[in-house]
């Protein structure tokens, strides 16, 4: 029965409904990096508060901003090969390109709430903001107070760990944590590539909006408020009208103020500006098949690039990008270019950005990753320690996201131990987060995951079959020779390379070729030239055999280089498998202008070549034949603890020829097992853009959709049918005890052998 309620009139003031929550973690902020961390220490066993001032989780990533996620990949347009980001962010990525290869935000959306909501130990509070703080002594936080405007609540939020991840960082700011706002001089970290005054110190704010063809004509009557001076501006570019808008990233503003107390006055000034775009696309007559085209959505609040960036016991600077410096303490890695804008944004004169690549991935230290100041604050996405500069590269969201796992994975050691954060960085207690973080598919460039915990120590390993790469098929289309061409092979200390080529040539010409590798093992940019050969190619089609005298000192990638020539063709191969790749010297113009990194004197940057993939279809390996097989791909690689290619394939690769390919793990006595996780591959060298951007496939063609796992008897412990994810943990409750776990796996298709990057058993 309703009851209706009836108050009479209060003298005072009413209070807000108030919720009092305690958990053993509260992180504020719900984007990429919020959400990552919330969902890996809930699976972790720790409580979580998670705190988010929108309606919906994903933060640039959401369907009310529409950014892609990127990181360490590139947009393919780097050196950096197989370098997505791990763990968490991998999964949600994996599975927004299974259901949703259109790149549709909203499902997007759809996918960050499911995962978040699966777990139990997250309880999630959306448009809710948090305004006040209450602290214990000077140096940590007590609780913190936020408001919700949906239910009318307030809430006391109190944990012994807290992460800022909003980033603007209100939480860091509240409790009087340090903080940097601007440019650091040249000076402070030898620094060459920071910015001067004319340049300006801060990234700006962006928005973006969505048009599209209705089928028939539509009237766009400009509001008085746009800026229709917009085509005279030195930064105007043509409207793409095959892009809808949303990938304008360039109608940026903002950096010549304070980006948070004026956040609401930046975002009006690009409303003007975009207004100002859309009526110079329908009203100026510059433009064809725009009559139908309606404006479908504009975004109304501002994607946020730079405002607050925190101290912690390290600021990463220009140094730890460019010469991929290695930390006591790494916990995570970055990729994205060295990438600053000017502060005028659309108004400036200056191009829209400057992108300054490293030749590999670098270390990020996990003493970046909390405060100096406020003891029990760790610092998430944007907020890290970083100087502006090496933040130009750090704060994109695929990078903020496996940061903010290894918080999270630290915040449980902190419990687990009765830790501070600052006390987990002695290299003890860090090889222990670093080993947590690995078993979760976390990757950290040069570390490892050891074989302390994994029961497959004690155990023989069996494999019905190792794949030998002798020779990819000569089946595919023969490609033009407009770019220089490269085959990635996985060569082992001691092997030599015989190889035969198959060229079609219109006129007699000289084929020059080259063997490349990279000076720093792991990197792939090509900076040291080792072998070079010249050929005579006849008209016509013809196979030609190309001998080395190059022997190989340790087992690396080594890149089989075909030098441009306009009148060659080289013939590919349909084959696609795991660890073996074709790059082009050539540049993709979302991150590059010329296949040559050339920067100017005296900024600290080197210059080099860029090889870079081509995303399928395209992308082909060369067709050829060795003179002795590779080996790269034996099981030997399913215990090293590497899940992903980095110097060599770290995968165990079945006989295309094997028709029942399996793995036996065979203990002497009889073994509990509580857990098996398997590591399969989806192509870590596909960036996966979250959103507008659009992909061809929905699964990788290199991930073993169907397995069983059987006992020494044979019966079947677990069948899987439609797999599509990179890891799949396999719980038994309770344990089981076996003698021999017997892994069968299919082929992922008739063209792609079965691949496998690691078992860890528990």
């Amino acid at each position: 029965m309703h009851t209706m309620l009836l108050e009479g009139i209060e003298s005072g003031k009413r209070k807000s409904h108030t919720v009092k929550l305690a958990s053993d973690l509260v992180i504020v902020g719900g984007g990429m990096a919020g959400t990552c961390a919330a969902i890996t220490a809930a699976r972790e066993g720790l409580t979580v508060t998670l705190v988010q001032d929108r309606p919906v989780l994903g933060g640039n990533a959401s369907s009310e901003i529409r950014l892609w996620i990127l990181g360490a990949t590139s947009h393919m347009g780097n050196n950096n090969r197989w370098a997505r980001e791990g763990g968490v962010i991998d999964e949600l990525m994996v599975e927004n390109m299974y259901r949703n290869p259109e790149g549709n935000p909203v499902i997007l959306d759809t996918i960050l709430i499911e995962k978040v909501s699966l777990e139990q130990n997250i309880k999630l509070l959306l448009n809710t903001s948090v305004y006040d703080l209450e602290k214990k002594g000077t140096d940590q936080i007590d609780f913190i107070n936020a408001f919700c405007s949906q239910n009318s609540t307030e809430y006391i939020l109190s944990a012994p760990l807290f992460m800022d991840a909003s980033g603007d960082g209100i939480v860091g700011f509240l409790s009087g944590a340090a903080f940097r706002m601007g440019a650091e001089s040249k000076e402070e970290f030898d620094e060459l590539f920071a910015p001067d005054e004319k340049y300006g110190e801060l990234l700006g704010h962006s928005l973006y909006f969505y048009s599209k063809d209705t089928g028939k004509p539509v009237r766009f009557v400009t509001p008085s408020f746009a800026n229709k001076e917009l085509s005279k501006l030195p930064r105007f570019k043509t409207f793409n009208l095959r892009e809808d808008g949303c990938r304008l990233w360039w109608v940026e503003y903002g950096g010549r103020t304070d980006t948070i107390l004026n956040s609401e006055d930046i975002k009006w000034e690009l409303w003007r500006i975009i207004y100002g775009i859309w009526d110079h696309v329908k009203n100026s007559g510059e433009y064809q098949d725009v009559e139908n085209l309606t404006l479908e959505w504009v975004g109304t609040i501002p994607g946020k690039r730079e405002s607050r960036r925190f101290e912690g016991d390290y600021i990463m600077h220009q140094k730890d990008v460019v010469e991929q410096r290695e930390h006591f303490d790494a916990v995570s890695f970055g990729g994205w270019a060295l990438d600053l804008h000017p502060a005028d944004g659309v108004y400036s004169d200056k191009a829209g950005c400057t992108q300054w690549h490293a030749k590999g991935v670098y270390q990020i230290p996990y003493r970046s990753m909390y405060s100096r100041n406020i003891k029990n604050l760790f610092l998430g996405g944007r907020l890290i320690s970083a100087s502006h500069v090496a933040f130009g590269s750090t704060r994109v969201m695929a990078t903020c996201a496996h940061n903010a796992q290894a918080i999270a994975m630290a915040a449980k050691l902190c419990k687990q131990k009765n830790l501070l954060p600052y006390q987990l960085a002695d290299i003890d207690q860090i090889k222990d987060l670093q080993a947590l973080l690995l078993q979760a598919g976390h990757y950290i460039p040069k570390i490892a995951l050891t074989l302390e915990n994994n029961l497959i120590k004690d155990a023989e390993i069996k494999v019905s079959s190792e794949f030998e790469l002798r020779s990819l098929p000569f089946d595919g289309l023969w490609k033009p020779l407009e770019f220089s061409m490269a085959q990635l092979l996985p060569v082992a200390d001691g092997e030599q390379l015989s190889v035969t080529l198959m060229l079609n040539c219109k006129q007699e010409t000289n084929l020059k070729l080259e063997l490349r590798k990279s000076q720093k093992l792991g990197n792939f940019s090509l900076d040291e030239l080792v072998e070079k050969q010249e050929i005579k190619v006849k008209t016509g089609e013809h196979k030609y055999q190309i001998d080395f005298d190059f022997v190989c000192e340790a087992s690396q990638y080594v890149a089989l280089c075909l030098i441009q020539n306009d009148v060659l063709e080289v013939k590919c191969s349909s084959a696609r498998m795991t660890g073996v790749l074709s790059i082009f010297n050539k540049f993709n113009k979302s991150v590059a202008t010329s296949s040559v990194q050339s920067p100017p004197d005296g900024i600290g940057i080197e210059e080099f070549d860029f090889w870079v993939p081509e995303r399928r279809p395209n992308g082909h390996n060369l067709a050829f034949e060795l003179g002795k097989s590779l080996k790269g791909f034996g099981k030997v690689n399913l215990a090293n603890g590497i899940f992903r290619p980095t110097h060599q394939t770290n995968a165990w690769v079945a006989s295309q020829k094997d028709l029942k390919p399996e793995v036996r793990i065979s203990w002497s006595s009889s073994t509990s097992i509580n857990e098996i996780k398997l590591f399969f591959d989806t192509d870590y060298d596909h960036p996966m853009e979250s959103t507008l951007m659009g992909h061809p496939e929905s699964e990788i063609p290199f991930c073993v959709k169907a397995y069983r796992i059987r006992d020494e008897n044979g019966k079947l412990l677990y069948a899987q049918e439609a797999n599509h994810q990179t890891i799949n943990i396999i719980s038994f409750e309770p344990a089981i005890p076996v003698k021999e776990l017997i892994l069968e796996l299919d082929h992922p298709s008739v063209s792609v052998p079965a691949a496998l990057f690691g078992i860890i058993c528990s």
